[in-house]
């Protein structure tokens, strides 16, 4: 068993970098210090690091809960069942106790800059999903809208694949589709227009939803480091890879590598890890004003 699981809570599921436990009636969710890149875990882990995705998390469903609910009950672990207070030390500042809902099978894709996998395609096909873009664009180029770009959500140690919104419309019908398709471009233009005003040019994003009561609601994770690009406005030019605030660094780092990402995955050297935790207790500084502890 993971060193990281909590033996006295029953495991609900284990995912690339969160544990969920079931609590009562309720799940809680613990953002652990993993990193995943290209969908497959590292063995090494990035100290701190689920501290602030949780932090991150917080601060954006907050901002959000307007456009679309959400799963969270809770952050103090005083507040949660009393079930888990014995596990305090292993849960603060990391947790969220959060409503169950049915996770819906896809994965929301927001672009707002041509970058990664999306640069690569437009290179190739002129395209993005299958989504035609005018010629001429360089690297890291603004788009005039942002596009949504479904994908698979694939098992752990397997890759995410890009779908059509016709395919997502065929897994979890029409209505809801068009639903999360909107949730998730007015979510990230909020997100665009509030990070921007910090500094910070939110390049893509990735939101998951669930099912409530009939309800479509916000789950997992919202606009961290993990799940975004996160790049300094400062030294923003199109036509070159931007410096960021995320784990394009790790990727980076792995890209230059003699690996097939495939698990096993090579381990991070100190420097690396170091760097990283830099950059996303930047992110978290620069969105936030929050500050986390020294050490991670």
């Amino acid at each position: 068993m993971d060193q990281n699981l909590i033996a006295g809570l029953p495991l609900f599921k284990q995912g690339k970098v969160r544990d969920i436990y079931i609590v009562g009636d309720h799940l809680l969710m613990v953002a652990t210090d993993r990193i995943s890149c290209f969908d497959v875990v590292l063995p090494t882990e990035i100290p701190g690091k689920g501290k602030i995705l949780t932090a991150l998390s917080v601060h954006w469903f907050g901002a959000m809960e307007d456009i679309c609910p959400n799963h969270l009950l809770a952050t103090d672990v005083a507040q949660f069942p009393s079930v888990c207070q014995r596990y305090r030390n292993r849960l603060e500042g990391r947790s969220m106790l959060v409503r169950k809902a049915a996770p819906a099978p896809v994965e929301c894709v927001v672009r707002g800059y041509l970058f990664g996998t999306a640069w690569k395609e437009y290179c190739g096909k002129g395209s993005v999903c299958g989504i035609t873009l005018p010629k001429g664009l360089a690297e890291a180029s603004r788009l005039e809208e942002p596009l949504f770009t479904p994908s698979t959500k694939a098992p752990v140690g397997e890759h995410d694949e890009n779908i059509t919104f016709a395919r997502m419309v065929d897994r979890v019908g029409s209505k809801r589709a068009e639903k999360m398709r909107d949730i998730s471009i007015a979510v990230y233009l909020r997100a665009r227009e509030m990070a921007e005003a910090k500094g910070i040019i939110v390049a893509d994003t990735k939101f998951e939803f669930g099912l409530m009561n009939g309800e479509v609601i916000l789950i997992d994770e919202v606009l961290t480091p993990d799940s975004s690009r996160f790049w300094p406005m400062e030294g923003y030019q199109p036509g070159k890879a931007p410096d960021s605030f995320d784990k394009q660094y790790v990727r980076d780092y792995l890209l230059g590598l003699n690996w097939d990402m495939k698990p096993p995955a090579p381990p991070l050297p100190p420097e690396i890890v170091r760097k990283t935790q830099e950059k996303y207790a930047e992110a978290l500084r620069r969105l936030t004003s929050k500050q986390m502890k020294a050490p991670l």
